[in-house]
């Protein structure tokens, strides 16, 4: 039985890291983003050494700009919508995580994760519905972890979100956001204390979604 790091997949609730993005040295929207709407369906597959596999799905994703009750330049909302599932190979266990990325004034194309830190959404009881109150200054990126679910005895996992609200402020500039679904996984996969427990291979997959801007 070997141990790997678990941190980075659950965020202690509460916690809070904003990341600036100044280094990428990139102001405004890139050329990959979508105006908020219908987005891009994504899949991607991942195999181990000893030919355990993980594949994950992205579908109907949407997102779609709403008022706000500051109604100014420096806050604007939006809701998300989207499907997110991961499913494992016989005898693999693991871990099924969504997050968003949301940029004030930068590109999230191509952006990687590992800014240090999250922020966490607390779903509303009965259904991964709700609002979050984002303050992003230009310049920022922030990581908004939205919720986790380990597979189940058959090696699959869905989350679905619909009609999560997100209230942007502070934001002076161009907003662009993007969601991330994350899996982890390993042949007899366990928790415990912030470690993952499994045999064999660990396999990690990030699947990107398509950046889209809220403007």
């Amino acid at each position: 039985m070997s141990k790997f790091s678990k941190r980075g997949l659950r965020r202690a609730a509460g916690a809070v890291a904003i990341a600036s993005a100044a280094v990428m040295g990139v102001a405004g929207m890139g050329a990959g983003d979508a105006a908020a709407g219908k987005l891009a369906n994504g899949y991607k597959k991942v195999t181990g050494v000893d030919g355990e596999t993980v594949q994950s799905w992205r579908t109907n994703e949407s997102a779609y700009p709403i008022p706000t009750v500051a109604n100014v330049p420096t806050s604007r909302g939006f809701v998300l919508s989207g499907t997110y599932t991961a499913k494992a190979s016989k005898g693999v266990g693991g871990n099924l995580a969504v997050t968003y990325l949301v940029g004030c004034q930068v590109n999230l194309d191509g952006l990687e994760l590992g800014l240090g830190g999250s922020i966490d959404f607390i779903a509303q009881s009965g259904g991964l519905s709700g609002s979050l109150n984002l303050p992003l200054s230009p310049g920022q990126v922030a990581e908004v972890s939205i919720t986790d679910k380990d597979l189940s005895d058959s090696g699959v996992a869905s989350i679905q979100l619909s009609q999560l609200s997100f209230t942007l402020n502070k934001c002076g500039g161009f907003a662009s956001v993007r969601s991330v679904t994350k899996v982890i996984a390993a042949k007899g996969y366990s928790t415990d204390e912030g470690t993952v427990s499994g045999k064999g291979t660990l396999l990690q997959s990030t699947l990107y979604g398509q950046p889209f801007s809220i403007n």
